[in-house]
Formats: structure tokens, C-alpha cells, sequence
């Protein structure tokens, strides 16, 4: 089994989609490598990766080695690294048309073959819904007793509605919640850093409130965050790291006790 020294491993989980998941993942991953650990993401987007695009790693490809696929690491720190299937499509444009079977059977092998080494995180960044993808990836983990979910929402009832159903199969499939994300609750104004409640809030803590599993916290929508990502595939900025530019974000400092109390809850 290929995630044997893989200390943890945290799913990210959300009921709809254009919530916000895969922001959300890439910024745990970031803020985690920047408190000392060893990360990686597995994106099980079959249809939509995104990571490897918010990484800047698009033109990257996996290599194969004795021990299986070698994820594609970040820079030569090797503290972060990703596997997904945009790096083994030809190019972005090239959609995935697959039946169940064929999901089924990829997300297997990503989940065996795929050589991490040593990681103190693994992140799965999961597509929306509760579709073939969830119940494969539930399968292959059952023996490895994943340390549980993070699901992400925003404010909206119609955004918090399909999160309890995700919720639903959590208890389903026996996995543990470590808590919910209320994202985009609020707008920072990249010219007077003032916060707006463009999308109200409240419904992710109400949510968790209701489900008696933990608020983890609100997080505003960041203009300046949209753009770091976006410049990584220009490589418009080559003498800082994603890690190093991500440290000195306003995202950063809002994500902080939200990985103050994931930390807390995978001891």
C-alpha cells in the first residue's frame, strides 16, 4: 500500500460545486507546509483539476519509478507535492468521458500506485457530490482510518443544504467530520481591505451547529489570493515560492486558526 507512511490523511469534502473546495485545499496544504509538515495533494476531480493549475505545475508530467508514480513536487524542497489527472492529460482541454468502472478504477490506482514516501498530510481534494469517485475513494481507505473530512461550504441555504447531504454520507460510509468551512463569507476590498457580506453568513456555522460537528471557521473572498494562483501558470513571479507569497497574504493570516484547529484535531 502505497500511503503507508502517510501520517495523516484529511479529505476535502463539499456537497456542491464553485464552493471553493480546491482553494481551500491548496490553502491548507500551504499553510501546513509552512507550520513545518510534509504535504500532499491527491486531487480526485476526475472531470475538473484544478490543483495542478493552481500550482502552476500544469506543464509538469508524472514519471514512473519501481515503486510507482512519482507525484510532482513543488520546487526542490520537496515539502509539497500533487498528483492528479490533469497531469496525465495531453492538454487542459481534453475531457474526461468516463463511466463509472473507469473512475472507479483510476481512483484505485491513484490510490495505490502512486509512490508519496514520507508525508506528515495528504489532502484528497474531492469532485462535489457524494458520485462514484466518493464511494471508491470510501472503499479504498476503509483499513487506513483516514483522520476525516473537512466540508466546505459558503453562506447560502441552497450551498448548505447540499453539504448536509454530504454530511449524510460521512455518517454513511463512517467517516469522521473534523469540521466545516464557511468560504467566500464576506469580500475583502483589495483597495480599503473593508469586509463585505456579499453572500450573507453565518449558514456554514449554523450548519455546524445543527450537525454537532465543529465550526471551523469563516473565510472572505481575497482578490489577491485568486491572483497568486492564477499568476503560478504564467510564472509571472519566479524568485519567490508559492509557500513564501502565500506567507505574506492577508489569506494566510484568515486561514490561520482554521489550521490551528485542524492541527489540533489530526494530533
Amino acid at each position: 500500500m502505497s500511503l503507508k507512511d502517510v501520517s495523516h490523511i484529511v479529505l476535502i469534502l463539499s456537497g456542491k460545486g464553485g464552493v471553493g473546495k480546491s482553494s481551500i485545499a491548496l490553502q491548507l496544504a500551504l499553510s501546513l507546509v509552512i507550520c513545518g509538515k510534509k504535504v500532499g495533494i491527491l486531487d480526485i476531480d476526475l472531470t475538473g483539476p484544478s490543483i495542478p493549475r493552481m500550482l502552476g505545475l500544469e506543464s509538469r508530467q508524472v514519471h514512473q519509478s519501481s515503486a510507482g508514480w512519482i507525484p510532482v513536487y513543488l520546487d526542490d524542497s520537496k515539502k509539497l507535492c500533487a498528483m492528479s489527472i490533469g497531469f496525465l492529460s495531453r492538454n487542459r482541454g481534453d475531457s474526461v468521458v468516463w463511466r463509472g468502472p473507469k473512475k472507479t478504477a483510476m481512483i484505485k490506482q491513484f490510490m495505490t500506485d502512486v509512490a508519496w514516501g514520507q508525508l506528515d498530510y495528504l489532502l484528497i481534494d474531492t469532485p462535489p457530490g457524494t458520485s462514484d469517485e466518493h464511494i471508491s475513494m470510501a472503499e479504498q481507505l476503509t483499513d487506513l482510518k483516514p483522520d476525516g473530512a473537512i466540508l466546505v461550504t459558503t453562506p447560502q441555504a441552497i450551498a448548505t443544504a447540499d453539504v448536509r447531504k454530504e454530511l449524510n454520507f460521512c455518517h454513511k460510509v463512517g467517516l469522521n467530520v473534523l469540521g466545516v468551512i464557511e468560504n467566500m463569507s464576506g469580500f475583502i476590498c483589495p483597495h480599503c481591505s473593508e469586509c463585505t457580506n456579499i453572500f450573507s453568513t453565518g449558514g456554514g456555522e449554523i450548519l455546524a451547529v445543527e450537525n454537532n460537528v465543529p465550526f471551523l471557521g469563516r473565510l472572505p473572498i481575497d482578490p489577491a489570493f485568486i491572483t497568486m494562483t492564477e499568476q503560478q501558470h504564467m510564472k509571472s513571479n519566479k524568485n519567490d515560492s508559492l509557500v513564501s507569497i502565500y506567507q505574506k497574504s492577508a489569506s494566510f493570516d484568515a486561514f490561520r486558526s482554521v489550521t490551528e484547529k485542524i492541527l489540533i484535531g489530526t494530533v
